[in-house]
């Protein structure tokens, strides 16, 4: 059975003494973007928009930031969600189970280990097949947490022993919480509450993924993950309460994103710009690496059922604004092949 290979961090343990010091890194790490050798240059950091999911359901309040959803997706494709409902000691839990799997012996680990054969999921440390791009500097945990009938429990470690029944329940949190966010999208947009809902479908396919970003030698020469936007509806990114690393695109300028404990930077994904049919952006982010200290995430992304098709929702095609999306069916399926080139697969979707 295929397994994935080698850490980031063992990647470096195994070279000799004299390349470590030298702060050598392998070949195959080594980022060949169009910034490659500057990824540690000091970036402004910028604080990117706040939503306050209590002003949204309150009626005093609702419409005015719904009017501030509305702008913010449409310019940044991305916000920071705070006053979410769920409590900061439950995902302090959430983000400790993952801290505790990465803290593991390697042979423990490895019984999780994807297997590249049939897929992503398990652990591993990149997604890449082919020779064209660089590994990212990433140790990753990716299970499927829905429907009930895709989950391979297989995958899901026993050790620490709270962590199925933590992120299960993390998951049910998740799955309400976008439902939520796809209904205030289409009242941002004066559009009947359920459009969006609808065409995401029932049977959704939920993904966690714990990303450990482990100290890197060479931040300036390797990438935690490359550049890319994402193939969701949404995807919810709980980030490191200490260590930043995340960074968004905007207007040909790269920005660091603040640290906001408890709150979940949210995205844009690509079947939310095609269910848009524009209007809302998914915007292309990157992480990079720091030199002596790691960084752990966790990301949950939202994708429609494989067997919905996908287009511009009602209300958002007319004489003003004409259809500029293709209607797509199981987008997923495609987003892997172009990311491992390096290319957005959104362009395949445009009319």
């Amino acid at each position: 059975m295929a397994k994935s290979s080698t850490s980031p961090a063992q990647e470096v343990e195994t070279l000799p003494p004299k390349k470590v010091q030298e702060k050598e890194i392998p070949q195959k790490m080594i980022y060949k973007g169009s910034d490659a050798g500057s990824l540690d240059t000091c970036l402004p950091l910028i604080d990117i928009p706040t939503i306050d999911f209590g002003l949204l359901t309150s009626p005093e309040s609702s419409a005015q930031e719904l009017e501030k959803l509305r702008s913010v997706l449409s310019s940044w494709g991305c916000f920071q969600a705070i006053n979410h409902g769920i409590e900061p000691a439950f995902l302090d839990k959430v983000k400790a189970v993952g801290r505790q799997f990465f803290a593991l012996p390697a042979e423990e680990k490895n019984k999780y280990a994807r297997d590249i054969a049939i897929g992503f999921e398990g652990y591993a440390n990149h997604i890449i097949n082919g020779e064209e791009q660089a590994f990212d500097w990433i140790d990753r945990l990716y299970l499927i947490t829905g429907p009930e009938d895709r989950k391979q429990l297989k995958f899901w470690p026993e050790n620490p022993e709270s962590f199925r029944k933590i992120l299960e329940e993390y998951n049910a949190k998740m799955v309400k919480l976008n439902e939520f966010l796809l209904k205030a999208i289409a009242l941002a947009l004066n559009l009947e509450e359920n459009c969006f809902l609808d065409m995401y479908g029932e049977e959704a396919t939920m993904i966690a993924v714990y990303n450990l970003y482990p100290p890197c030698p060479r931040p300036d020469l390797a990438i935690g993950l490359k550049p890319h936007a994402d193939g969701t509806a949404f995807t919810y990114l709980l980030q490191d309460k200490e260590v930043e690393g995340l960074q968004v695109l905007k207007d040909n300028q790269w920005y660091r994103v603040p640290v906001i404990p408890e709150a979940f930077v949210i995205n844009v994904g690509d079947q939310i710009e095609i269910m848009s049919n524009g209007i809302f952006k998914s915007p292309i982010h990157r992480v990079v690496t720091d030199s002596e200290r790691g960084r752990m995430s966790l990301a949950v992304f939202c994708l429609p059922n494989p067997n919905q098709e996908v287009g511009p929702v009602n209300g958002v095609v007319n004489e003003a604004k004409p259809r500029l999306y293709k209607t797509v069916k199981d987008y997923t399926s495609i987003f892997y092949s172009y990311f491992e080139k390096g290319t957005r697969p959104i362009e395949s979707a445009k009319i």
